[in-house]
């Protein structure tokens, strides 16, 4: 029998993803890949699979899924909560076997927010470009993950299980978060007293936040270029400013082109601290 974890329920979101499809842009076809993608090679690591094969990236918890077709390694990492498999408590970021039948739940997320969830063998969906990858602007990849939805599991990686049964665990910060910015491409649209504010100022994380970008609670960073900006291309971390002046990270589902100013773009070392913060979280930025 095919090993399969079976998704009895799925929490606000449940996605398949993989470290993205990149070399599209051509197409119209971003990068996309799970958002916190630290937690989601580490999580293939602890249980012997290559960076990247597809994890389960589950959005705030409430998450509950059925091993079936024989034991199978799991960790679950990126976001910090209650982890229970058979109704016990079991570690996070580190290999658990479950066994045929066992029944794997996350709690409510008290720390981040998006854990990433990977079974030994890797989740086996179709990929599409390349990619196993939910894209949820383009709608491309697998579906949201709904009850009763099979996943089935891939074969028997190559390499065994490492012998450390657990990693380091650093739960994200439930306070005020630094996040590295580079310059962006349009900078100098900005008033020199705007770029001082933008890493002078707090900012929170604002309600509209998903994978495609997060707005930011703050002041307004005035221009001194009032023109239109003919839509170029945008990487993930993209801080663009829409036109009331308030800014937008973009994230990995982020449109593959924008017609807004980028006044500084997030170091990739600091994107997956983003990604992991949540609605009203402070953030504060310095000098990549």
């Amino acid at each position: 029998m095919t090993r399969a974890l079976v998704v009895e329920t799925p929490g606000p979101l449940a996605l398949v993803e993989d470290l993205g499809r990149p070399g599209f842009a051509h197409l119209g076809v971003t990068g996309s890949g799970a958002l916190d993608r630290g937690a989601a090679r580490l999580a293939n690591r602890l249980v012997g699979n290559p960076d990247g094969a597809a994890i389960v990236e589950v959005l705030v918890g409430g998450f509950r899924a059925r091993f079936t077709g024989g034991a199978c390694w799991f960790a679950v990492t990126g976001a910090w909560g209650a982890v229970a498999l058979d109704g016990r408590d079991v570690a996070p970021y580190t290999a658990v076997r479950a066994p045929d039948g066992g029944v794997l739940e996350l709690g409510p997320a008290v720390r981040g927010l998006r854990y990433s969830l990977a079974v030994r063998g890797g989740v086996d969906e179709p990929p599409v470009l390349g990619s196993r990858s939910r894209d949820t602007l383009a709608g491309l990849g697998p579906e949201p993950l709904g009850p009763g939805r099979v996943l089935a599991i891939g074969a028997e990686p190559g390499a065994s299980v490492p012998l450390i049964d657990q990693e380091a665990a650093f739960a994200p910060p439930d306070g005020a978060v630094t996040v590295a910015l580079r310059p962006g491409p349009r900078t100098d649209w900005f008033t020199d007293a705007a770029q001082a504010t933008l890493f002078e100022a707090p900012w929170r994380l604002s309600e509209q936040a998903d994978r495609i970008g997060a707005r930011l609670v703050g002041p307004a960073l005035a221009r001194r270029e009032a023109g239109e900006l003919a839509s170029e291309a945008t990487v993930p971390g993209s801080v663009q400013v829409a036109g009331d002046g308030r800014p937008t990270i973009l994230l990995a589902d982020r449109p593959v082109t924008g017609g807004y100013p980028v006044i500084a773009i997030v170091a990739d070392s600091s994107l997956d601290a983003v990604a992991q913060s949540r609605p009203g979280q402070e953030l504060r930025f310095r000098h990549a």
